[in-house]
C-alpha cells in the first residue's frame, strides 16, 4: 500500500450526488508526476526608469552614457555590446550603401571570437533597431573617442578611453566594474547590475505593445519561452488590462 501511495494518487467520487459522478464511479488510481517544475519566488531584477536615469546622470564622459543607453534601450548583453565593431553600425536611415538592407537605424549583433573575450551567446546573427537617443549619444562618444589617437584604428566599438591600455577594447569584466561606479555616485545601495537594463528593456517594449516573438528576436532568444521570465508587466499595464476586459463585458440596460 505504502509503494501504491508514493506512485500514484487516488481519486474517490463516491460522496458526489449520482448527477455528478462519472461513469466507472468509484475508487481510481492516477500516475502521480515524477519531477515538479519549481517556480520561482521572486521576479527576475529589472532596472526601474528612474534608476536608468541616476546611472546616466552619474555618467561623466560620452562613453558610459552610451553604454547605459545601448544596454537600456537596445537590449544588448554586456559580452554582445563589448564585441560590437565599428562595422556592426548602422546609424543611417538608410543602410542601402553599407550592403544591408535592414531598414532605419539599426546594429547587428554578430558572435565572433573577440581579443577582449567578449562573444554573442546566440550563434544567429540579429539586427536591433535604435531609437534617436542611442543615435545622439553614439554620435557624442565618436567625438570623444576620437580624442584619443589610441583608439582611432581600433576597429572595436567600445574601447579605453581614460586608463590603460588606452584603445584596448573594453572586456566584459569592465562593464560590471563601471555599474558599480556609477551605482555608487547615484547612491543606490543595492547597485543595478548590466543585465538589470536587458531585463528592462524586454519589460519596457511589453509595456509599449510588444508581443512576445518580437520581444524574442530583439533580444536574440531562439524560443519565445525564453524571453517569458523577462516580461514584468507595469502595474498600469495591468490595470489597463483589466479595464479593457470590463469594456467589452455586456451591460444591461436598467
Amino acid at each position: 500500500m505504502f509503494v501504491l501511495s508514493q506512485l500514484y494518487e487516488i481519486a474517490d467520487d463516491r460522496d458526489l450526488p449520482p448527477d455528478a459522478r462519472g461513469e466507472g464511479s468509484g475508487l481510481r488510481y492516477f500516475a502521480k508526476a515524477r519531477h515538479r517544475a519549481a517556480e520561482p519566488d521572486e521576479p527576475v531584477d529589472r532596472a526601474s526608469d528612474e534608476e536608468v536615469l541616476a546611472l546616466l546622470r552619474a555618467c561623466r564622459n560620452a562613453r558610459d552614457r552610451f553604454i547605459v543607453l545601448l544596454l537600456a534601450r537596445a537590449g544588448l548583453r554586456r559580452s554582445e555590446a563589448c564585441g560590437l565593431r565599428r562595422q556592426d553600425i548602422h546609424f543611417v536611415l538608410d543602410a542601402s550603401g553599407l550592403g544591408c538592407r535592414v531598414p532605419g537605424s539599426h546594429l547587428h549583433v554578430v558572435r565572433r571570437d573577440n581579443d577582449n573575450g567578449a562573444m554573442a551567446k546566440s550563434k544567429r546573427s540579429r539586427a536591433v533597431p535604435v531609437d534617436f537617443l542611442l543615435v545622439q549619444a553614439y554620435d557624442q562618444y565618436v567625438t570623444e573617442r576620437d580624442g584619443c589617437p589610441m583608439a582611432r584604428d581600433s576597429d572595436f566599438v567600445l574601447v579605453n578611453l581614460f586608463r590603460p591600455p588606452l584603445g584596448a577594447p573594453m572586456p566584459p569584466a569592465a562593464l560590471n566594474d563601471l555599474f558599480d561606479r556609477l551605482s555608487r555616485r547615484a547612491g543606490m545601495k543595492d547597485g543595478v547590475h548590466p543585465h538589470a537594463l536587458r531585463h528592462a528593456f524586454a519589460s519596457n517594449a511589453a509595456d509599449a505593445g510588444a508581443v512576445l516573438d518580437e520581444i524574442a528576436d530583439l533580444l536574440g532568444h531562439a524560443s519565445p519561452s525564453s524571453s517569458q521570465v523577462y516580461l514584468q508587466p507595469d502595474p498600469q499595464r495591468l490595470r489597463a488590462a483589466v479595464e479593457r476586459v470590463a469594456a467589452l463585458a455586456p451591460r444591461r440596460n436598467t
